[in-house]
């Protein structure tokens, strides 16, 4: 009906001329629409069009999957396009990279590449305490008989909490702690946050590895998804193991929540026994640090509340590797993946610590600043837990008006 009211108003006006002028412009676009749709439709023509082809034709391409929408290749657009238009190079380059993405092979980009010295150089500056950051602040000093663990944090001016951790193992060597934390399908048996643990791509040459992790969270938050690239480098007896979020195009959901910035990286060393001083202890240090989704504070009351609860868990779990393996069980794939190591000299990490004189301060306890114990509870923090619920939990208004009346009341308590 649009048309045909164009149409007469076309045919109403005084002159010829302005018709036919009127008319061109109308029909040209309608005119390049169709010749457009035309050789669309003809390159992506069904199969059955061409039943009558030569039996003799060769190199025909390969048809796609049931089911599975198909971009057409540069090359078969070519052939079935009159060859009145021409192609140039910028096209086909297009064209061809927009297949390519579209591969589901494309998902992440060459190992080798995304997990790289720089990424030791970064290590290595952080365990010897020279990457310039602001000071570690000791928050947490506990032990067993046949383990101790200390936890330091400290917070930048921009980005989420980061953690150092001193983790202390009697009777363990670093290969066995090295293998542990790689082993991704035994550590479903004494991680019960790790919902589930798939391996991406991996390079046997310089042991690369590119993994999905779906780790459970408590209480109101949801579950996480992870996109990991890994690395280990070996420097005499002693492992620089680097773990790290890393660009993908992977499709994400909005459960479970992807976090991009993530980092989680181990040094670990053999370590002189307490009982006789052999080097039959291992020595860990962890540095973590990322971005879960919450505000950073209450981020930081979780974590404190529940570190020590995780970080016990890690030994019996060591324990029931050790007895694993010495039973002769085969070595998962991660965990050979693990013992494919590349080499690095003491003097080059060395050297790296001396080019450069940004330095950081490790605080004990006792030298940490003394804060308000008992009732000073700062609102800010009430209130946002408050409303981390209220986003998290969707369970009607009952809910959110009993989480109300209970943010107002822990507040008031906080005054």
């Amino acid at each position: 009906m649009a048309l045909l009211s164009i149409l007469m108003d076309l045919l109403w006006k005084p002159s010829f001329l302005e018709v036919l002028a009127d008319l061109v412009l109308l029909l040209g676009p309608l005119s390049v629409a169709v010749v457009a749709g035309v050789l669309l439709g003809w390159s992506w023509r069904p199969d059955w069009v061409n039943s009558d082809r030569p039996a003799n034709s060769d190199k025909q391409e390969p048809l796609p999957p049931s089911g599975i929408w198909h971009v057409p290749s540069i090359k078969s657009i070519k052939l079935q396009l009159p060859s009145c238009i021409s192609w140039t190079s910028e096209d086909a380059a297009t064209l061809d990279s927009f297949n390519d993405a579209s591969s589901s092979k494309a998902i992440v980009e060459n190992s080798s590449s995304l997990v790289n010295e720089r990424d030791l150089e970064h290590l290595s500056r952080l365990v010897e305490v020279t990457d310039g950051g602001p000071a570690w602040i000791q928050m947490m000093d506990r032990s067993t008989s046949t383990m101790s663990y200390q936890a330091w944090r400290r917070d930048p001016e921009t980005g989420p909490p980061q953690y150092r951790s001193r983790t202390y193992f009697e009777d363990a060597t670093p290969e066995m702690v090295r293998d542990l934390f790689w082993d991704d399908e035994f550590r479903a048996k004494w991680d019960d946050m790790l919902i589930e643990a798939v391996t991406l791509d991996e390079c046997p040459t310089t042991g690369t590895m590119q993994v999905k992790w779906t780790r459970k969270f408590p209480f109101f938050c949801s579950d996480r998804e992870y996109i990991i690239g890994r690395r280990i480098w070996e420097c005499g007896k002693a492992y620089y193991c680097v773990t790290k979020g890393i660009p993908n195009s992977i499709p994400r959901f909005s459960k479970p929540r992807r976090v991009d910035l993530y980092y989680s990286s181990w040094f670990i060393r053999a370590a002189e026994s307490k009982r006789d001083g052999q080097l039959t202890a291992c020595e860990v240090l962890l540095f973590h640090h990322e971005d879960m989704g919450i505000p950073y504070e209450i981020a930081k009351l979780g974590i404190r509340q529940g570190m020590w609860g995780a970080v016990k868990k890690i030994e019996p779990g060591l324990r029931a590797y050790q007895k694993h393996r010495a039973a002769g069980a085969p070595l998962s794939q991660c965990a050979s993946m693990a013992q494919v190591n590349a080499k690095v000299r003491a003097e080059y990490l060395k050297s790296l610590d001396s080019s450069t004189s940004d330095s950081s301060k490790i605080v004990d306890s006792d030298e940490a600043p003394n804060k308000p114990a008992g009732r000073n509870i700062p609102k800010l923090l009430v209130v946002g837990g408050a409303l981390a619920l209220l986003c998290s939990i969707d369970r009607g208004l009952l809910t959110k008006a009993v989480l109300f009346g209970v943010g107002r009341r822990v507040a008031r308590f906080g005054r």
